[in-house]
């Protein structure tokens, strides 16, 4: 008996020690990590931000998690976040490097590059590269309502019926996106385009938990290969860009640029030795930029449908504010945002609640560093709660509900918070930022300044419940159009 009740405390004991706070001296707090798990079960579980903002009402806004034996910390809250991001933005600007869309992009790209002088160079370019095609002008305008020319013909036939908006929002990005990236559009059912769009599903399939288990247990990693489907996703869209590639090389004008790949390549044709241009980052470039410039906007605005619906009252009032800025003007330009600030209230509002990417992409710091005054060594991963901040008690009027004054002043004006950041901030702050903004005012308005958008009487009570699979979605809904009489 005696033995018995030693060996039980030895046991005990035991498992108290493995379950003891490995974290390193000074290191933000947390709770305690289970043996060869860590933490991993807050994020593979049903509702990880759910657990995520349990954590931070408990350990305050800089906390710690071990996912698997990896320490990292948990960023919440403005303050914390600017701070970090970018006061000390550098710091704190690097990418893990050993997770598996690392290995499967083979280290090249933009988005998850590390911190360093190619990441640099190739960020300096995309961006020129899009002033060059118009950010914020009239030819990527011109993309836009080119776009939609093609899905209001769709709508026209579906007046008066009902349909689900899925497919439509990821047809326009996906074309807009298209026809930067390689100069062409697609009808919405040709092969080419239905068999790259597939690739969209991979932000849905590499967040799964076996995809965890995978990046933070490495000792898994020689018995559990990367899905299938992933690589086949992958690989298709890889052999699609090198034939568009090889097939410019044919047919481009040195100095007359159509896209992105013309630009890219007469780069090469400049290339020194110190440079970090090569067709194989081309190709991760065109990876990069496919999947972060159709998926997150088209989920943004079956986000904004599905408000405007069950929000008549703001949907009318929009188009009361459309109708009299566009009167006698064929079409909307991105300009005409300066003089509608109730509907740019509206399309930032719904940016706020959709939160589309809401840990961000996967931040790690460059050199040793403090936060809150706690010791965060190099090389430690960061995760941003982006919740924290889009709804933050103090920061926004109605920080839990979905309203438009969120983004207006006592005279009606917009004005855009602080602490409004879906885009993230610093060094690392999505390049594509403006591109969307462009393409959600010129979608939105253009189709609420031609339809009224219905909740269907048969479809129940509107569920605002967003799925996360890496980005956060809508679940599918249907939606009743009606067209609007000449205004």
């Amino acid at each position: 008996m005696f033995v018995s009740i030693v060996l039980l405390c030895i046991s005990i004991c035991f498992i108290l020690l493995l379950l003891k706070s490995r974290r390193p001296k000074n290191f933000p707090p947390g709770p305690p990590a289970w043996p060869v798990l860590g933490n991993l079960l807050y994020l593979i579980s049903k509702d990880p931000l759910k657990n995520l903002e349990k954590l931070r009402q408990s350990y305050g806004n800089v906390y710690s998690l071990f996912l698997g034996s990896r320490p990292v910390v948990v960023i919440n809250g403005l303050k914390m976040m600017k701070e970090a991001m970018v006061t000390k933005g550098p710091h704190f600007a690097g990418r893990p490097q050993d997770l598996l869309m690392n290995r499967l992009t083979q280290w090249k790209g933009v988005i998850l590059a590390d911190y360093n002088s190619a990441w640099r160079e190739h960020r300096r370019f995309d961006l020129m590269t899009l002033k060059i095609f118009g950010l914020g002008k009239k030819s990527m305008e011109d993309q836009i309502h080119e776009e939609l020319h093609h899905t209001i013909k769709i709508l026209d036939q579906s007046a008066g019926k009902t349909l689900s908006p899925q497919v439509m929002f990821h047809n326009i990005t996906s074309n807009v996106i298209f026809k930067f990236l390689f100069g062409t559009r697609y009808e919405y059912d040709d092969e080419n385009k239905v068999r790259i769009q597939r690739l969209l599903r991979l932000t849905k399939v590499i967040n799964k938990p076996w995809m965890m288990i995978y990046d933070f247990i490495p000792k898994v990693r020689s018995v559990m290969e990367p899905n299938k489907k992933v690589l086949k996703m992958i690989e298709a869209f890889q052999s699609f860009s090198v034939s568009r590639v090889n097939e410019h090389k044919k047919s481009r004008i040195p100095g007359e640029p159509r896209d992105f790949i013309d630009c890219y390549l007469e780069e090469l044709d400049k290339k020194n030795d110190a440079s970090s241009f090569s067709e194989e980052q081309l190709i991760s470039q065109l990876f990069d930029l496919y999947l972060a410039g159709t998926d997150t906007t088209a989920n943004t605005l079956r986000t904004a449908f599905l408000y405007l619906m069950n929000h008549p009252q703001i949907q009318e009032r929009c188009q009361q504010e459309i109708d009299q800025v566009l009167e006698g003007k064929d079409r909307v330009t991105f300009e005409d945002r300066h003089n509608m600030p109730y509907m740019q209230a509206v399309i930032h509002e719904v940016q706020r609640v959709a939160n589309t990417v809401p840990l961000s992409a996967f931040h790690c710091t460059t050199r040793d560093t403090e936060l809150l005054g706690y010791s965060i060594p190099k090389g430690t991963m960061i995760i941003q709660n982006m919740m924290s901040v889009l709804k933050e008690e103090g920061q926004w009027k109605f920080p839990h509900d979905f309203n438009p004054e969120n983004f207006l002043n006592e005279q009606g004006e917009f004005v855009k918070p602080e602490a409004f950041m879906p885009f993230s901030a610093g060094p690392r702050m999505c390049i594509g930022e403006s591109l969307a903004s462009m393409e959600l005012f010129l979608i939105v308005v253009t189709l609420l300044r031609k339809y009224k958008f219905i909740w269907p009487q048969d479809a129940g009570e509107p569920d605002y419940t967003m799925v996360f699979a890496g980005s956060l979605t809508p679940k599918p809904y249907n939606m009743k159009i009606e067209s609007r009489s000449p205004q």
